[in-house]
């Protein structure tokens, strides 16, 4: 009987994910590369920006060949490489080129490829939570949790992106897990194990150098370590050691990190960390509680009707608030049993500090982190533990708890799907839009330029051309090009003039250019000394950036030439 109940358990466990595995790997290559995932392939690849067309004038048709992997590159060099142009620490970039490495060669399927790693993150961060809540409160409890990570909405976004979101993830989760065998050691036991203290500290620097927000996930437990040492009462031998412990751990984590110190001080300065909105008093709370909402359902609500809008906004508010009462009273179940009490303020003490770090970020730094929900993968792991702890708090069987847990699994999994399908958590600048946009009239040559002043700008275009060449058809007159707005010896526009244009007698020119207000775009264009360009008022898109299309004849040259 007792095998019996441990093969079940096992098994649910299994299943959760397995699960967990199919949401996540599903329509994994369906999106389109936005801006931040053509910046994980260009590092990832072995490339960097130096080796992209930029100045000069290439087909369309030919975009793909640069997403394609360059052998023989150091972690060294790609280490050189984010620190001089991107934002970011290099390990999971070094990770993801060894995995690419593996999957070569790529073939036509290489966004799922690139994408898939982090999906893998994502499926290993559903057995972590079950550990963790399993250390934490129960065998049951770990099994909900599983579930609850599994069939995330939030969890199976984050995991169909080619960034670092799920692998820091994954890796806090591993954390929490440390922490929490570090407060039973200490609270239930009396002891300190020099192994546990040793795989924290491992796993703290590993994590450090994947993404920067690990750095408020380790404030956090060590603030947390050091109130519950302040709020419960213990012999002073324990205290002392602890202390210890702790200062030792602290410090290798930040003798760890010292190396790339003076490249995050550059990193934190640098332009493309300016791009967050200054916040008002009121957004960043509401939408904090947004994100919440989106952790636990999610259906379309981006670009719809009105009125679609209104309803599932208001169907998703109802739910939330709904499963919030379950969860308040199963909070305050746990906090006041003495088997949970402990492990329940660790999980909430972690998730109130980290809350307080995005916060001073929005209103000290005026940087508002909680415009993207993304960055929330700080905290998710002790949320979606707390969220299962309070779902079994009532009753320490799934089976008594079915129904409750029946209806999160299955809204759960139909936002998961309705993510995966490209109706929720749509990409930023939304690619596919703007092609279509561009494709406007098929049978006429597009050229595509993109006004840069970064190389986030430089991503930006290419994400719009690797959309825009599938609806093409390899049309042989179609290119894209980058110019430079930052020339103090040739100005956009002058450079703009004298690109070599395709041989076609109409062109559609569209030029992208963010930071540039509709007013500033020129009315009139003339390329290569040829073809006039005149600005179509009609078709000026914003999406982030704007867009404007300028309608090419060389026609019109050749007969303003005769009346000269």
């Amino acid at each position: 009987m007792i095998n019996s109940k441990l093969s079940l358990h096992y098994l649910g466990l299994v299943g959760a994910i397995a699960l967990g595995a199919v949401l996540r790997f599903w329509h994994l290559d369906l999106k389109p590369l936005w801006m931040d995932e053509v910046i994980t392939s260009i590092f990832s690849l072995g490339k960097n920006y130096h080796d992209l067309p930029l100045d000069v004038v290439f087909p369309l048709e030919r975009v793909q060949e640069i997403f394609t992997f360059n052998p023989g590159v150091s972690c060294n060099q790609i280490a050189t490489d984010v620190d001089t142009q991107s934002t970011h620490p290099p390990l999971f970039f070094c990770a993801m080129y060894e995995w690419l490495g593996w999957m070569s060669p790529l073939g036509t399927d290489w966004v799922a490829k690139l994408r898939s790693l982090p999906a893998l993150f994502g499926v290993a961060t559903i057995p972590a939570i079950y550990c963790l809540n399993r250390l934490a409160f129960s065998k049951t409890s770990g099994i909900i949790a599983a579930l609850v990570m599994a069939t995330s909405p939030f969890a199976v976004y984050l995991s169909q992106e080619a960034r670092h979101y799920t692998a820091p993830m994954f890796l806090i989760t591993l954390s929490l897990l440390g922490l929490m065998q570090i407060q039973q050691d200490i609270f239930e036991r009396s002891r300190l194990r020099i192994w546990v203290w040793l795989s924290w500290t491992t796993i703290n620097s590993i994590c450090l150098y994947i993404h920067y927000f690990f750095g408020l996930a380790l404030i956090a437990e060590i603030a947390t370590l050091i109130l519950l040492i302040y709020r419960y009462k213990l012999d002073i031998l324990i205290i002392n050691k602890i202390w210890l412990a702790l200062f030792i751990s602290s410090s290798l984590v930040f003798l760890s990190f010292t190396p790339w110190l003076l490249v995050i001080f550059n990193h934190v300065q640098r332009a493309e960390t300016n791009w967050l909105a200054t916040p008002n008093y009121i957004s960043p709370l509401y939408q904090t509680v947004i994100n919440w909402i989106l952790m636990i359902i999610t259906i379309p609500v981006e670009n719809q009707p009105l009125p679609v809008t209104i309803i599932s906004g208001f169907l998703m508010v109802v739910f939330f608030i709904w499963v919030g009462q379950k969860v308040f009273q199963g909070w305050h179940i746990l906090c006041t049993q003495n088997k949970t009490k402990v492990p329940t303020m660790t999980l909430l003490i972690f998730t109130t500090f980290v809350l307080l770090e995005f916060f001073i970020i929005i209103y000290l730094f005026s940087k508002d982190i909680t415009l993207v929900p993304r960055y929330n993968f700080v905290y998710y792991p002790s949320f979606c533990a707390l969220l299962a702890a309070s779902i079994n708090v009532n009753n320490n069987s799934i089976i008594k708890n079915k129904k409750l847990i029946l209806i999160l699994l299955t809204v759960g999994t139909v936002s998961c799907i309705i993510v995966a399908s490209n109706l929720a958590f749509k990409k930023p600048f939304q690619p596919e839009k703007v092609a279509l946009n561009i494709n406007l009239e098929p049978s006429i040559p597009i050229m595509l330029v993109t006004r840069y002043g970064s190389y986030q700008d430089v991503a930006l275009g290419l994400s719009f051309a690797l959309a825009l060449e599938p609806l093409r058809n390899a049309e042989k007159f179609d290119s894209f090009a980058f110019i430079n707005q930052n020339s103090h010896i040739t100005p956009f526009w002058k450079k703009l003039s004298q690109l070599p244009i395709p041989f076609a007698s109409k062109l559609n020119l569209w030029i992208v250019a963010p930071g540039l207000r509709r007013r500033d775009y020129q009315p009139q264009v003339t390329l290569s000394g040829k073809t006039v360009c005149h600005i179509d008022h009609t078709q000026h898109y914003r999406i982030g950036i704007p867009y404007q299309l300028y309608r090419c004849s060389k026609a019109e040259v050749s007969s303003r030439q005769i009346s000269r």
